[in-house]
């Protein structure tokens, strides 16, 4: 009984384990780790960057190319200098380039398959001494009126040297204060809280309307449910390139359409100016996701009981009143619950508008989402778009507090306990 009994109690947590699991591996870790990119300059195109350093480091394969580079430059120009001081100077750049490279592997070390050394205050001293030394010579080399062949390279190589020293890249709160100054995060985000607020307000309104529609009992309504999930159920990359074709300037239905009702000056207009570019992508997306807000909202309706509405027509009341003061208070936590997901959804749009009209045209309708994309991805800067993604996270995170607010939504513990 005891065994039986231990069992019943830890059968939910067994059961939700998977679940938990799931969130804390693919959620939580996520999350974590943007958190963490967001304090450090985390550059992938940079060397001296691509990987989180909070000690002075040196970039051993790094200077190991570099002294390679060096000491065959030296080579090539041996066998073309003529002056006898010329051949000097590259003798005794070869020797220091090769001692350089001969301290490095005797005198600092790093753990098997670690390119990055971290070193102490007086071996970076030394190692940088070394290598502003190595830059002296060859422009003492390169000042003589001789034939070179590989000043350039040379000169470009002994450059990287300042690749291969790695300081502390963490920067504290630095990238959260460049995103609160960045001038393009505030035009992408005030055009993607405009956009959020317009798609989802009309996909409400639209939502709720076939939602009472297909709620109703009538000839024909599963054929009605399942057709006008049709958009909803087409992928978001396709359903935009299919829109793309309808906006067309030249032969697309829709551009001309808006041209004939005087929507636009003319159908080339309509993706090539901002403000059409911004109707346009709400019109897709209102046609694209009305149908998921139709479907929670319907999922609410078919919970508020039949009789509220027959009792109230008896005692008189109009089919207004009855929406007014049955249908909206009972369906308000639908109603929270379909907002919310959309809005969450339509704040983070990225390929319908990437698939119209790229953010163009000049950027108007760039969602935070794409200029995100272009940070971390376009310009490797993981650390800086880790930040923009977490502004991001605390701006839903303000508009789901405006939801439960503004629809008085009681939360899972917030009842009283009377």
């Amino acid at each position: 009984m005891k065994i039986s009994s231990r069992l019943d109690r830890a059968t939910p947590y067994i059961l939700i384990f998977p679940a938990v699991l799931f969130i804390f591996l693919f959620s939580i870790l996520p999350i974590a780790g943007s958190m963490r990119y967001a304090f450090y300059d985390l550059q992938l195109n940079d060397r001296s960057r691509n990987a989180i350093y909070t000690e002075e480091s040196v970039n051993l394969p790094l200077n190991e190319e570099n002294n390679r580079y060096l000491l065959y430059f030296m080579d090539v120009e041996e066998s073309v200098a003529q002056k006898p001081e010329s051949l000097e100077k590259i003798e005794a750049v070869r020797m220091q380039v090769q001692a350089f490279d001969d301290y490095l592997k005797q005198e600092v070390t790093a753990p098997a398959g670690v390119q990055v050394a971290s070193v102490d205050a007086n071996t970076m001293e030394r190692i940088v001494g070394m290598q502003a030394g190595i830059q002296a010579s060859l422009d003492e080399l390169y000042k003589i009126e001789d034939s070179f062949y590989s000043k350039d390279d040379a000169f470009a190589v002994a450059a990287d040297y300042d690749k291969t020293i790695i300081t502390s890249n963490f920067t504290g709160a630095d990238n959260f204060t460049r995103v609160l100054q960045d001038p393009r995060v505030r035009s992408t985000m005030w055009f993607t809280l405009a956009f959020t607020a317009f798609s989802v307000f009309f996909e409400l309104i639209l939502g709720l309307a076939l939602a009472m529609v297909m709620n109703r009992a009538m000839k024909g309504r599963g054929l009605i449910r399942t057709v006008s999930l049709i958009p909803w159920a087409i992928p978001t990359s396709v359903a935009a390139l299919i829109w793309s074709y309808l906006y067309n300037g030249s032969s697309g239905i829709m551009a001309h359409l808006f041209s004939v009702m005087q929507l636009i000056e003319s159908p080339a207009r309509l993706l090539t100016t901002s403000g059409g570019a911004f109707w346009g992508i709400v019109f897709a997306d209102v046609w694209k996701t009305t149908p998921y807000m139709a479907l929670l909202l319907l999922a609410g309706l078919q919970t508020i009981p039949e009789e509220l509405y027959e009792s109230s027509s008896l005692e008189g009341a109009k089919r207004w009143q009855q929406f007014r003061h049955i249908t909206l208070p009972l369906l308000k936590p639908s109603i929270f619950v379909a907002l919310l997901f959309r809005t969450l959804d339509a704040f983070r749009v990225f390929d319908l508008i990437y698939v119209l009209t790229g953010g163009g045209p000049g950027g108007s309708t760039e969602s935070i989402s794409i200029y995100a994309y272009k940070i971390m991805f376009a310009q490797t800067r993981f650390g800086y778009g880790s930040a923009v993604v977490l502004v991001m996270a605390l701006v839903v995170g303000i508009i789901t507090l405006i939801y439960i607010k503004a629809l008085n939504v009681k939360l899972v513990g917030s009842e009283d306990s009377a």
